[in-house]
């Protein structure tokens, strides 16, 4: 069965609820520009390092932070987050893995995002809106089988029930490139990819109007390359934000029952001094 409707709402759904006195917008992306310019009728702004990081550290924040984040943002016990972004929901799928892993579970993601709601010209506004302050209540257990350290990642190289998905570029998987052009920081210091992973891009997974695909079509995408239901799956790319989306896929939308998501990434591995590095 599929898990579509409780994970993902349709642009017609939110067009018509919008309004909805349970339902919270937030877009989150890599900078607030976009939202200022334009944005969901509504909807606050998350920007995913600055809220979502517990800055200085390299760290999510923690459920305190998060839930004083979900007061500011309007959020009560009964409100469902819709989460939205650009470049295919790739930031706003960070945010819903970090929700999850923090233990708050009211939130959906917006099939096809920003791109899909512009393409259909629906309603955008510059105004911000004045949101009232709200007490999320209590946040549920903490889920740290949807993430992996490094410690996970090395220590299981060698297990055949263990499958890893490199979904960055075929260019930065071959070790033709370190990162993107247009991302030279937080690069790591070596290229390449970790051992026996497979390469399944991220962008894959979504059509044109960056609504995902069929669970059909995601089915054989991974199938097709060893990423199967049976493994314990650990999805990487160079910071972790690409791999949520990933995570999202094959988690959330295909139900594969153990998916992390390693947000140390490449950054990270292809930092560390000895580890083995396939090319």
């Amino acid at each position: 069965m599929s898990r579509r409707s409780e994970v993902l709402i349709s642009t017609d759904w939110l067009a018509d609820n919008a309004d909805t006195a349970d339902i919270r917008i937030i877009e989150v992306d890599e900078d607030t520009e976009a939202y200022g310019t334009s944005h969901i009728p509504g909807s606050v702004a998350w920007h995913w390092r600055d809220d979502l990081h517990d800055r200085p550290r390299r760290e999510l924040i923690s459920q305190d932070t998060l839930r004083k984040l979900l007061a500011a943002a309007g959020v009560g016990p009964q409100t469902t987050i819709v989460l939205y972004g650009g470049n295919n929901n790739w930031f706003a799928a960070y945010a819903y893995w970090t929700l999850k892993y923090r233990g708050f579970d009211r939130v959906q993601l917006l099939d096809g995002g920003r791109k899909k709601w512009e393409l259909e010209g629906r309603p955008q506004t510059s105004e911000v809106p004045l949101i009232a302050a709200a007490d999320p209540g209590a946040l549920g257990p903490e889920r740290p089988d949807l993430r992996a350290f490094r410690d996970d990642v090395l220590s299981t190289l060698d297990d055949a029930d263990q499958a890893r998905v490199d979904v960055r570029s075929p260019q930065e998987y071959s070790g033709e490139l370190v990162a993107p052009a247009h991302l030279p920081q937080e690069q790591a210091q070596v290229p390449g990819h970790i051992p026996g992973a497979a390469n399944v891009p991220w962008a894959l997974a979504a059509r044109e109007d960056g609504s995902f695909k069929s669970d059909e079509e995601l089915r054989d995408l991974y199938g097709n390359v060893g990423i199967t239901p049976d493994k314990l799956v650990t999805a990487y790319c160079r910071i972790g934000e690409r791999s949520s989306h990933t995570w999202f896929v094959l988690h959330e939308l295909l139900g594969y029952p153990s998916v992390r998501n390693y947000d140390g990434s490449w950054t990270e591995y292809g930092s560390l001094v000895g580890v083995p590095v396939a090319r």
